[in-house]
């Protein structure tokens, strides 16, 4: 529509991972096996822990929550992708653009609040042995899934606010296959200056500041644990380094993209890619792996689901 002398910008281009159709198929399948693959372990995941009675304690609710959140996370980007290596005209409307950005912040903030509650109920578990049953009970650990859902929605309304209300009357293409705050700015028919500034804030120095302090927590863990004298450290241990493990995972690419707000840098692409399909379904798979409890579980689900589906 015409504004003003100039073109109101009502969809964006998507220039997507490749302009080449055979890197376009081979993307495809690729992404599509290791989505067909990984998100029902995902979901066995989920199932597995509430359907056995040894695995109900506040970690493995934790855990389960990390699943639940990472399956939302990759279903956000990973399907229009999929779909537009199909498509002549990659596209998406402001408004698909805006709904994007939303969920990608909102269950992105969501399991960075996630991950520090796991972080809290390790402290208990480890520093506090005793007190463990008494203060980490299912209604504590349900108010912490719920702070974690609602500072991932804090979090993300605020980088719409900023987004919606912006001019946007061309170029349209974004040099990526999802929509998101870095890109789309750069886009805006003003100067964005500040508005970058206060996105760095809201995303990037936040991020920054919980990986730190995560990883300085579970440092202090594994020190406690190492000069103190408890029973099953090894497995505290091991559990705390499976965290440490995902909070790498999980902040890696997320410092990489909204930390340097201000510039491009070559492996844009490629950094979106494990953080926003690859890294997440990974998240729940490499402490389950880590884990004989829950491994042990899973098996003893599935032959009891093929031994009823033999009968």
């Amino acid at each position: 529509t015409e504004t003003e002398n100039k073109t109101e910008v009502t969809e964006f281009v998507l220039l997507g991972l490749s302009q080449m159709h055979e890197v376009q198929l081979f993307l495809f399948f690729l992404f599509l096996l290791f989505y067909v693959i990984v998100l029902p372990v995902n979901i066995l995941i989920i199932l597995t822990v509430r359907g056995d009675p040894q695995l109900d304690s506040p970690m493995y609710f934790f855990l389960a929550n990390l699943a639940f959140l990472d399956i939302c996370y990759c279903s956000v980007t990973p399907p229009k992708m999929l779909a537009d290596f199909f498509s002549q005209q990659k596209t998406i409307s402001s408004r698909g653009c805006i709904a994007q950005l939303f969920f990608l912040h909102f269950l992105g903030g969501a399991e960075i609040f996630l991950l520090i509650a796991m972080a809290f109920d390790r402290y208990v578990a480890i520093c506090k042995p005793l007190h463990y049953a008494t203060l980490m009970r299912k209604t504590l650990c349900w108010v912490l899934v719920g702070t974690a859902w609602a500072g991932g929605f804090t979090h993300s309304i605020i980088q719409v606010a900023f987004v919606v209300h912006l001019p946007f009357c061309g170029p349209n293409e974004l040099d990526n296959f999802f929509c998101d705050v870095t890109q789309a700015i750069k886009l805006a028919c003003t100067n964005t200056y500040i508005l970058e500034f206060i996105m760095f804030v809201n995303s990037g120095l936040v991020i920054f500041i919980c990986f730190v302090l995560l990883l300085i927590s579970y440092s202090v863990l594994l020190t406690h644990l190492k000069t103190g004298i408890s029973r099953g450290k090894s497995k505290a241990a091991s559990t705390c380094t499976t965290h440490i493990i995902i909070v790498f995972i999980m902040f890696g690419p997320a410092i990489y993209i909204y930390c340097w707000p201000f510039c491009r840098l070559p492996l844009d692409k490629v950094v979106a890619v494990f953080h926003t399909m690859v890294f997440p379904l990974m998240n729940p798979m490499i402490y389950t792996l880590r884990n004989r409890e829950i491994l042990s579980a899973m098996k003893h689900l599935l032959v009891q689901y093929f031994l009823q589906r033999g009968k």
